[in-house]
């Protein structure tokens, strides 16, 4: 079996898990593919000296030219918005295949440049998103696909987290749209919250967006204040059509929910039946049928893996399993023997969510709704 050999560009917290993952390859029962990380790339002498502790990390270098001339096979790149375009582009050039963090450029217009050089180069790419390889992510879309819940009553999904609540809590990339994209919130959680919507069909027609920016200015750090100018909480409301029928769709992204530590959520609620499962609650699955009474039904989830483990099905899950999972089926993919399992987002469904968050842009502008068909680069 032949070893792939992995790059990371950007160690820092999304390398590190990456590079954990890797390391916990051999739980995998019966995988196809051998894996190991071989090179790093980042700027920062300490974020390069944490790999010091991976023992099939044999190249740290601070040069991305360098680590795209070493024997590496696929690159993960990690870094923020505004650099994608540019470091994509550099390891498809390089005849390299790329795992892409979200959310595939800093805007629409960027995200169609990489797209036509994966296109050109004919590399493998997929998009980072690691939340819908949980069991109850995998139940709920098993669940629509073999159930039937009659019409359709809505479509609800979203991810939230409390991190940016403090006023007090000094400024970074993701809150200037100079590294974040005008997009703001949507690039940063989006791909989360519109991977298993757009992997179950479920594709936006028109959307009106209620954007809001809680905190025009953060802490700099050195004593001084600077602009915060990205979106932090997004309601996109969709129309999609589900077996022709229209179905009102919410998709939420948001950085200011009270309580809310990094909870990804989906709803999906008919007349005779539905679902629903959130982090917040990750062991339990909630079932909706209508008999002569209305219920909601909770059922206690095991470890079902979509890549089976040695992990005991008794056992729960977390973000370091889903992530290996996720990474799990973007080498079985690139290997073609994903064999009908859940896979990584693709490249058009990273497509979609920029035309998605565009024409949000555009309703939040113009204050009504907007048609993906006639998306265009807005920056508010």
């Amino acid at each position: 079996m032949k070893m792939v050999k992995v790059g990371i560009i950007g160690g820092g917290l999304m390398g590190r898990e990456a590079a954990s993952a890797f390391g916990r390859w051999f739980v995998l029962q019966d995988y196809p593919v051998q894996v190991a990380l071989t090179a790093v790339c980042d700027l920062q002498e300490k974020v390069l000296a944490w790999y010091e502790k991976v023992p099939t990390v044999t190249l740290r270098t601070q040069h991305i030219d360098e680590l795209l001339a070493s024997d590496v096979d696929v690159v993960y790149v990690a870094v923020p918005h505004h650099l994608h375009e540019e470091i994509y582009v550099k390891v498809l050039r390089a005849g390299k295949d790329l795992l892409a963090e979200k959310p595939f450029g800093i805007d629409l217009a960027a995200a169609e440049r990489i797209a036509a050089v994966a296109r050109e180069t004919g590399r493998f790419v997929r998009c980072s998103s690691e939340f819908p390889f949980l069991p109850g992510p995998q139940q709920v879309i098993n669940d629509f696909r073999t159930q039937d819940f009659g019409k359709l009553l809505y479509i609800r999904s979203g991810f939230h987290h409390a991190s940016d609540l403090d006023p007090n809590k000094p400024i970074n990339w993701k809150r200037q749209v100079a590294y974040c994209g005008a997009i703001g919130v949507m690039g940063d959680l989006g791909m989360h919250a519109v991977h298993v919507p757009f992997r179950l069909g479920w594709v936006p027609q028109r959307v009106y967006a209620q954007l809001q920016k809680i905190y025009t200015e953060r802490p700099d750090g050195k004593g001084g204040m600077a602009a915060c100018d990205t979106w932090d909480n997004a309601m996109l409301h969709c129309e999609v059509d589900v077996n022709g029928q229209s179905v009102p769709m919410t998709i939420e992204t948001k950085r200011m929910a009270p309580t809310e530590t990094n909870t990804w959520f989906i709803e999906v609620v008919g007349t005779d039946g539905g679902v629903k499962y959130s982090t917040k609650q990750p062991k339990t699955l909630y079932r909706y049928r209508r008999d002569s009474t209305q219920s909601w039904c909770a059922t206690d989830l095991g470890f079902e893996s979509v890549h089976p483990t040695i992990t005991g099905g008794i056992f729960e899950p977390g973000f370091p399993d889903c992530f290996l999972q996720m990474l799990a089926s973007y080498f079985a993919e690139r290997a073609g023997q994903l064999n009908g399992r859940f896979g990584c987002a693709t490249m058009e469904e990273a497509l979609l969510s920029h035309r998605l968050f565009a024409a949000a842009l555009e309703s939040a502008r113009s204050r009504q709704v907007a048609s993906l068909r006639s998306t265009r680069k807005i920056a508010l």
